[in-house]
């Protein structure tokens, strides 16, 4: 495996709390979130990714959809629940210590030896 699919591996792992963290800052749609998603970890997010996991996180309760006319499209928008903050507060709890230094030490020059 390469290092560019090794990156790739590792923000894949990231980007479904990374989305539901997104829609618990604010209502969004879809490209919304594609385009969000590129901004902060500069890696586009494929439809086939993100629009499942939209659904089934709208099926479980954890989000909710409302549909809307933009121009001549209509889009649906997605914004959490309480149940899906609950959801969100429970993930970030396992990146306590320490796994959360462990992502520091990623984060920051000072973890390379």
């Amino acid at each position: 495996m390469n290092e560019k699919k090794i990156v790739e591996a590792f923000i894949r792992g990231f980007s479904k709390p990374l989305i539901l963290w997104l829609i618990c800052h604010k209502p969004m749609h879809g490209y919304n979130l594609i385009k969000e998603f590129k901004q902060i970890t500069g890696k586009r997010l494929k439809p086939a990714v993100i629009y499942p996991f939209l659904h089934k996180l709208e099926e479980k309760g954890y989000i909710v959809g409302t549909w809307m006319i933009r121009g001549k499209r209509k889009i649906k928008s997605y914004e959490v629940t309480q149940k899906g903050r609950t959801l969100l507060i429970s993930v970030k709890s396992h990146f306590k210590l320490p796994i959360k230094n462990i992502i520091l030490g990623l984060l920051s020059s000072e973890g390379m030896k």
